[in-house]
């Protein structure tokens, strides 16, 4: 590629994972703090660097060099998550942002050093305007070419344009962050950039690689990479205000409807759709109402319409039947309505099934639950999602109607077999130790049954520590009921969970058995205590 490296301006954020974590977790960066990933310091804050903490310090050390030390885990998503109103800022002042990592961003120089009055007053007028805005200080560099700009910003430079290369022929080889690279160069002889930038490109490839060409290039200010500038998202959202609060339910239904039809348009427009929608109201004294309402298919306008006047009957008919069968109604009427499409995907995203997944009757029953949960709040209506576990009441996890079906714990799906060569479940799920094996009981108590186990000779079952049954079982009385002769029976199945955590320890045996009358049951014995734990159909 011809041409010189674009003018580029970047704006870093020094030990951005150490604001980050005062800003997310309330962890004061003027103290001694350190972020550590692997045991070892990724960043620390200016104090800690005093007292001789510096990044790759292993924890012990680093809080044996300084005892007070707080330590905080790296955590990506909260530097990315606290960084992002650092960038919107930038964006109000110039386009085009590129975030180059979490703490750094970069912009094309030409355009704000233009219509801000030159490149030193426009790193000026960013650095002002991040500092007024998010409370944060930051530096910036100017160069040709990201790399170079990076490097500038730690020292608050602006390279003149031309001047990149005896810019960064003085730095330190570790300069290039690659430290594999820059301790072998060290130990050819090879100390700088300019001495590295000096030795010519193909031997450079032959003894180096591809990623050692691409440093090479970067040290001798051949950077070439263009800004991948990020789009900001389109704001989706419409709001309605109302002079006359909304405090019937007819009235609703006709905001509801022109509403739905702005952010169908809306969505439209950007070649989306929505399958997650929030409902927020505000009231005339200030009261804030909001609710998610989440659908498997595509939102149509009608849908939206559907689901806002649902719950706005929800929120304003209010409380009119048994207690606690509905929510309280608002103080006031409804003033604002805002809707939010919380998920969105390109409108040709989603498939409809082959088999009426996604049919007419499907469809009925769905308006009627959501319709349900529009009254008597998203709990009210709640589907089952299998998962992984040990015992049938671990296995399951109720999910309201809606909701993403997602397990609790990762298990195995429906229709997997076992694989006859392992044993283990398939569908490529880890397999749990301990776990019942098939049939699963068709009801699982919410509450287990107290029971009792004889033997044939009347006296109670018993089983050791060992797993070893007194006697095999042969009456069963749960409660206060009538016995019942068992006929037979499998186990036990032992479970010893959470013997690290001594109070949250559980050690039991299961077993299963078939009565007289045809039932069986899942029966657990713990702390010497027989219970019913399930019902097999």
């Amino acid at each position: 590629m011809t041409g010189a490296p674009a003018r580029t301006l970047l704006l870093w954020c020094p030990d951005w994972p150490v604001l980050a974590a005062e800003i997310v977790d309330g962890v004061p960066a003027t103290g001694p703090v350190a972020v550590l990933h692997a045991n070892r310091v990724v960043a620390c804050s200016e104090r800690a660097r005093a007292e001789g903490v510096r990044r790759g310090l292993r924890k012990r050390e680093a809080q044996g060099r300084c005892p007070q030390l707080t330590v905080v885990e790296y955590d990506p998503g909260r530097d990315a998550r606290a960084f992002e109103p650092v960038v919107a800022a930038v964006e109000e002042l110039v386009a085009g942002v590129e975030v180059v990592r979490p703490g750094a961003c970069a912009v094309a120089a030409r355009g704000p050093g233009r219509y801000l009055g030159g490149e030193e007053a426009a790193a000026e007028r960013i650095i002002e305007h991040v500092a007024q805005s998010c409370l944060v200080e930051s530096q910036v560099g100017i160069a040709d070419g990201v790399f170079a700009a990076g490097l500038a910003a730690r020292a608050g430079r602006v390279v003149a344009p031309g001047g990149t290369p005896e810019f960064l022929a003085g730095l330190p080889v570790e300069a290039l962050g690659r430290s594999a690279l820059a301790d072998l160069l060290r130990r050819l002889g090879v100390r700088t950039l300019g001495d590295f930038a000096a030795l010519p490109a193909g031997d450079v490839l032959a003894r180096f690689g591809f990623d050692g060409a691409l440093a090479h290039r970067l040290a001798a200010g051949r950077d070439h990479r263009p800004l991948a500038v990020r789009q900001p998202p389109a704001d989706l959202t419409v709001t309605a205000e109302h002079d006359e609060p909304i405090d019937r339910v007819d009235a609703a239904a006709f905001v509801a409807r022109a509403l739905a039809e702005r952010l169908h348009e809306r969505l439209a427009g950007h070649g989306l759709a929505c399958t997650r929608l929030g409902i927020e109201a505000v009231t005339e004294h200030g009261q804030e109402l909001h609710r998610v309402w989440r659908h498997d298919g595509l939102l149509t306008a009608a849908a939206i319409a559907d689901r806002v006047r649902w719950q706005l009957d929800g929120w304003l008919s209010g409380s009119n039947g048994r207690a606690g069968a509905r929510p309280a109604r608002p103080t006031a009427g409804i003033i604002r309505l805002r809707l939010i499409p919380d998920g969105v995907i390109a409108q040709a995203g989603l498939q409809a099934g082959l088999w009426g997944e996604t049919g007419e009757e499907r469809e009925r029953a769905h308006r009627a639950l959501s319709r349900v949960q529009g009254i008597l709040g998203p709990e009210a209506v709640v589907t089952a999602v299998l998962g992984g576990g040990r015992s049938p009441a671990d296995q399951v996890r109720l999910v309201p109607w809606g909701d993403e079906r997602v397990p609790a714990r990762p298990g195995p799906p429906a229709d997997a077999g076992v694989d006859p060569a392992t044993g283990r479940d398939g569908g490529g799920a880890p397999p749990w130790p301990g776990r019942l094996p098939a049939p699963a009981p068709a009801v699982v108590l919410p509450s287990p049954l107290a029971a009792t186990v004889h033997d044939a000779a009347g006296e109670p079952v018993v089983i050791s520590a060992r797993l070893a049954v007194s006697a095999p079982p042969a009456r069963l009385v749960v409660g206060t009921g009538q016995p019942a002769e068992i006929v037979g029976w499998a186990g036990p199945w032992p479970v010893d969970e959470r013997w690290w955590a001594p109070v949250e320890a559980r050690r039991r045996a299961r077993f299963q058995v078939s009565l007289a009358d045809g039932a069986a049951l899942l029966l657990a014995v713990e702390a010497g205590q027989w219970l019913v734990e399930a019902i097999y159909d």
